[in-house]
């Protein structure tokens, strides 16, 4: 097979190509140069348009990040692209790394002149990542050496070598600098920069020095201006971002300053008076940007090789794993319709050529479930494809579950299938080093990506270089809604547009911070994007670090939403997601092997199982996968799902846009709603969904059912619509009418179906992703259903280091039932644990790992000793047995405080000696190592130590023991502070884990325990707090405090207090906060008068209960007197526990009232004679 996927490729072209006449900016940095450069890559092409420019270079520090960007981009407005570096260059060596000495480096312009010199220039960028990095990337002569074929070499600014060798007055050295680096490029590919400063008064000597020069050497001389921005006022915008890089504030002296340099991008005009006495050097710039006629190739796929057994092509291999896959899945006896299916796809994947990449992902998909790592059923579109199924790569049969496999592979629109896969998290890199293996280390990378300044991280970076309250940054930032820009929420949100208009310290920031927004900030590693390449990866890309980490390599093109550089070059880019719900799958299969014996097979679980269903129609969903968030809950408690299906629509109907339909969707299950259909057709596509479109793929069916496209041509109309495209709606609407009406279908009617599948074009979802999370979702909650001990237990080990998330499950745990226990040195084990014991209740146990500052290697030792020799008999044998470094004064005084150690003392006590503890510790290790030279050690006399004895401490109190808890364990386990407050909270406030986005404007009380406060002062200098509360369930919410409610109750935010708090329900900042407008106190005394009301109220029911009840019916023509007479009996009868009542008939309806009286006499017969008596008489 042609491993070369043909598609729009640039032409190669070695011959110069003349670009025109006039200046060319040669030395020019973008915000690719991390928070140094200012200008976006389009509005340098746009600007140098503008000018009357026909090339451009880019120069970026010691990095190509926007080259292929800026390349692509530059071509497509007609500008000559040339593609360069600014280097950094050690004096010393790249190799040499030590401070003070060899942190001076010179800076050099290098630019590529030809294919030869973009991957020399590749090679040596690279390099200076991996191996010249000292504080930044770092070459040397040595290796510009060897590769400087096919590149053009500027002096660079007074940074350079050359120039700084002249400033410095010595001007012969600098005279034969200048030769070594012509001799290093060649005669005619190396230039000696000349910029113009003249505030700066060392650029006038550094320009004078090197005129003498080449007026000396002949070499020649070349104009630049170190481009840093767009405009020239950009320039103080360009200063703050200087100061976010170097945390420094605009108005400091004495810092890194570039106000005194003119960095903006020139026009024609401005560059003549610059260097207008030099015509020389402006007329180089053109020479070069001649000579430099880099082609760089786009948009062929270049595959990776992948080795099939002789005598087979990749063709005939992947058809033979097919036929074997089949075998597999379905048996011996195959069905036509799947046979066809394979068939149709195989013959597009062989019409497309991607034969070899269905091999690569099978190959290493397989490798890792033969590994015993757990792989996703699938991920996005490919679960369409019936080939991906037999071949093992998905889970999900797409016959079955009526998936399309042209929405994964489209035969009239060919680009690389798109195939992400999810494995368990903690075993993804185990995958990786598989295919690093297989490929060739060289030929594998992971990919960089960047991150750029949101509108409110601009405005607080901003804030912070111009010197501005933090405060009044903070309340500024929060103003904007989140992804809206700045210049957005100026104009639609009015708090925030007001304060623009009358404030100008307000508008100041938010004019700087609008110029930042969208400036890249950072770079780092893509969470999972891998390419694999047929040669080296660093002949397409060059490769560096990220933050400090030194062994993953990144390409330093990146992929993200947005675009995907990596693949515009052709790369086979693949998504290795570690998913954590597949590793807790994982993890809860090995406890049950463990604890019960059996053997759970994930894959074949019965899809109707009637406990799974239970658990979901009742929303016991915490920690199941997509379907645990409150909102989720709340309509899965509605939908009472039944089927597999429901769970598929839930997953996809649960977003926004499409959530609008789910009280429809859940209406039409029920009968409440009745299911219609424009036109009968539409019945067989959408009645799984109730009659609601909720997928892409019922949009491409309905086109082929009524209009009759194909399912190609409707994805294309998918797409078209889904990307909102008028002209091509237009086109498709004419397209879709046009084929229904051919198809007898009333115009009208189609015109109907049309106006219906529009909006769902738009949001709706994937089946095929929907259908691949949803099993995911129904395995968890499988598990969950039916082992609960273990499900949740590997569910905590999973979360163990978010403090937050173990609160949460911890609570569900005790929901459930099932009691989890502090740790214990001789119980827990590393990762939470289900302890099952014979005739007792199943329960979980901390994990050692969980407890802050105990460390993996003292916890890993304690697990292993024990399993070695046994349980810890006393404190003495434990630390006789755990001689490992790791267990210092930090983590022996975590286990203690965490209750890990009770059974050897009081927290308190152990804690007072931990010090003694330690020293008997170190004595054992000296006398371990004496015994190993002395004379009784080479008897084998061993001396005895004696036991440890611990001096008296007074025990920790209970709210002491807690706070250690809460503090090494992130939540109370042993007790809860809240616990005698749990009444009280029930009566006058919401559980936090019941507040969603329903309660949004909503006022609502929540209760609890205030964890942190966090005071800022306003410009206004009034201040304002953000409280945390955590409530009796251990869920947590912020509390914010606006300065009057802060003036009012400031004096109960303080940690530790609990309190009850009222205000309104906000999501401004995509979380749920109260806005307080409330606040009370609720102490011990609080707790006692609401008991004593209590009781006084349920002593009065029960009073009330225990009366008797007597009823004494009135005649229908009663009067007063008789009234009278009845009241006199009863006045002078003994006070008891029967209460009376009188009935009597009112109006024509006859109905009976019913009226209590004062009255609560003792029951006497003599008393009840004398009534009847009146009664009868009347």
């Amino acid at each position: 097979m042609n491993n070369q996927v043909k598609k729009d490729i640039s032409t190669q072209n070695t011959e110069p190509q003349h670009c025109g006449t006039g200046f060319v900016h040669l030395h020019v940095h973008s915000h690719y140069s991390l928070l140094d450069g200012l200008a976006k890559i389009d509005e340098l092409l746009d600007r140098a348009k503008e000018l009357g420019m026909d090339a451009l270079a880019l120069t970026d520090h010691g990095v190509l990040y926007g080259a292929i960007e800026f390349y692509e981009k530059a071509k497509k407005k007609g500008l000559k692209p040339i593609i360069g570096c600014e280097m950094y260059l050690a004096p010393n060596g790249r190799e040499n790394k030590r401070p003070k000495i060899d942190d001076v480096r010179h800076h050099l312009i290098l630019l590529s002149k030809n294919e030869t010199g973009y991957k020399n220039l590749m090679k040596l960028v690279t390099l200076a990542h991996l191996e010249g990095f000292y504080y930044k990337p770092r070459i040397d002569k040595e290796i510009l050496k060897k590769h400087s074929e096919g590149l053009i070499g500027l002096s660079a600014c007074v940074e350079g070598e050359i120039p700084a060798t002249v400033i410095s007055g010595k001007l012969d050295e600098a005279e034969k600098k200048a030769l070594a680096y012509e001799e290093i490029f060649g005669k005619g590919n190396f230039y000696l920069e000349l910029q113009h400063h003249p505030k700066f008064p060392n650029q006038k000597i550094a320009n004078d020095g090197l005129i003498e020069i080449s007026k000396r050497t002949g070499i020649p001389l070349v104009a630049t201006t170190d481009l840093h921005y767009v405009h020239l006022d950009d320039a103080p915008i360009q200063d703050i971002l200087l100061c976010v890089q170097t945390n420094r504030k605009v108005s400091e002296a004495n810092r890194m300053n570039l106000m005194d340099f003119d960095l903006h991008l020139r026009s024609p005009e401005e560059i003549e008076e610059a260097f207008g006495h030099i015509p020389e050097a402006i007329e180089n710039t053109r020479k070069i940007a001649d000579a430099c006629n880099l082609e760089i190739e786009l948009g062929n796929t270049k595959l990776p090789f992948f080795k099939v057994p002789e005598g087979f092509t990749p063709e005939s291999y992947l058809r033979k794993l097919c036929e074997e896959g089949l075998k597999k899945r379905l048996g011996k006896n195959v069905s036509k319709e799947y046979r066809d299916r394979m068939e149709f796809e195989l013959s597009v994947i062989e019409k497309t050529g991607f034969a070899s990449y269905f091999l690569i992902v099978q190959d290493f998909v397989n490798w890792a479930k033969n590994q015993g790592i757990v792989v996703g059923p699938g991920r996005g579109s490919a679960a369409g494809s019936f080939v991906s199924y037999i071949l093992g790569i998905t889970n999900i049969d797409p016959i079955k579950y009526n998936l399309l496999f042209e929405r994964f592979l489209n035969p009239e629109r060919i680009s690389l299938p798109d195939v992400d896969m999810d494995f368990a998290d903690n075993r993804r890199d185990e995958v990786l080093a598989y295919v690093r293996e297989k490929y060739g280390n060289d030929h594998v990378a992971q990919i960089i990506t960047f991150g750029t300044m949101a509108a409110r991280a601009a405005v607080r970076d901003a804030g912070r270089a111009l010197g501005y309250p933090y405060g009044f940054c903070d309340q500024t930032a929060k103003l904007i809604p989140m992804n809206m820009p700045i210049q957005g929420a100026i104009a639609g949100v009015p708090e925030l547009s007001s304060l623009y208009n009358t404030d100008p310290a307000a508008k100041k920031l938010l004019d700087s911070a609008s110029r930042l927004e969208g400036v890249c900030r950072h770079a780092s590693m893509h969470a999972c994007g891998v390419v694999i390449t047929p040669e080296p990866v660093v002949n397409y890309s060059p490769l560096q670090y990220v933050s400090g980490d030194t062994e993953n390599v990144v390409t330093q093109y990146s992929a993200s939403t947005k675009s995907s550089y990596v693949e515009k070059i052709g790369l086979l880019k693949m998504d290795f997601l570690g998913l954590k719900n597949l590793t807790i799958i994982q993890h809860a299969i090995k406890i049950i092997e463990k604890t019960k014996g059996a053997r759970i097979s994930i894959d074949k679980i019965p899809l109707d199982d009637k406990k799974t269903f239970e658990l979901l129609q009742n929303a016991f969903t915490t920690g199941v996968f997509q379907l645990e968030s409150g909102g989720m809950k709340r309509y899965l408690r509605q939908l009472e799902p039944s089927t597999f299906e429901d769970v598929i629509a839930m997953v996809a109907l649960y977003r926004p846009g499409p959530m609008d339909w789910i009280p429809d969707f859940i209406s039409r299950k029920h009968g409440r709603k009745k299911i219609t259909y424009i036109h009968p057709k539409l019945e067989p596509i959408l009645k799984n969904t109730y009659g609601v479109a909720v997928y892409q793929e019922q949009v491409m069916q309905i086109a082929r059912a009524l209009a009759g496209f194909s399912l190609s041509e409707a994805d294309i109309l998918r797409k078209a619509v889904g990307k909102k495209i008028p002209e091509l709606i237009r086109e498709e609407k004419v397209k879709f009418i046009d084929g229904c009406v051919k198809n007898k279908i009333d115009r009208r009617i189609a015109e109907k179906v049309f106006a219906f599948i529009e909006p769902f074009a738009g949001y709706g979802f994937n089946r095929s992703h929907a259908a691949c999370y949803a099993m995911i979702g129904y395995q968890t909650a499988y598990l969950k259903a039916h082992y609960p001990t273990e499900f949740m237990a590997a569910l905590l080990t999973s979360d163990q280091d978010n403090i937050d998330r173990i609160a949460i499950e911890i609570e569900e745990c005790r929901i459930m039932g099932i009691e989890v226990l502090p740790p214990d040195i001789n119980e827990s084990f590393v990762t939470f644990a289900a302890i099952l014991k014979p005739n007792e209740p199943e329960k979980i146990r901390f994990g050692l790992g969980a407890i802050k500052n105990v460390g993996k290697n003292v916890a890993n030792e304690i697990v292993e000793e024990r399993k070695r020799n046994g349980k810890y008999k006393s404190l003495t044998d434990f630390v006789e047995r755990i001689q490992i470094k790791d267990l210092n004064k930090k983590s022996l005084e975590s286990l203690v405080k965490s209750g890990a150690m009770e059974e050897f003392g009081e927290r308190n006590q152990l804690l007072a000696n931990v010090e003694h503890i330690l020293g008997y510790s170190k004595d054992l290790q000296r006398q371990a190592a004496s015994n190993q030279t002395s004379l009784f050690g080479a008897s084998g006399v061993e001396i005895k130590m004696p036991e440890i004895s611990l001096s008296e401490a007074p025990p920790a109190e209970k709210m002491q023991r807690l706070t250690w808890e809460k503090e090494l364990l992130g939540l109370y386990i042993s007790d809860n502070p809240l616990v005698e407050y749990l009444d009280f909270f029930r009566h006058f406030s919401k559980p936090i884990s019941e507040i969603d986005e329903s309660y949004v404007g909503q006022v609502v009380t929540v209760g609890g325990i205030i964890e942190k406060v966090k005071k800022i002062f306003l410009k206004s200098q009034k201040s304002m707090a953000f409280v945390g509360v955590e409530d009796a369930g251990g869920q947590k919410m912020e509390i914010i405090a606006f300065p009057k409610t802060l003036d009012q109750y400031g004096g109960l935010f303080e940690e530790g207090k609990i309190i009850l708090a009222t205000g309104k329900i906000s999501d401004k900042d995509g979380t749920l906060k109260l806005l307080c407008d409330e606040a009370r106190l609720v102490n011990r005394d609080e707790i006692e008068r609401y008991r004593a009301l209590e009781n006084q109220r349920k002593t009065d029911v029960e009073r009330e209960n225990s009366l008797q009840k007597i009823f004494l019916k009135l005649p229908q023509k009663s009067n007063s007197e008789l009234l009278r007479k009845i009241s006199g009996i009863l006045s002078q009868a003994k006070s008891g526990n029967s209460k009376i009542y009188l009935e009597f008939e009112s109006g024509s309806s006859a109905k009976t009232n019913r009226l209590e009286t004062p009255y609560r006499i003792e029951y006497d017969k003599n008393v009840a004679e004398k009534i009847r008596e009146i009664l009868q008489r009347k």
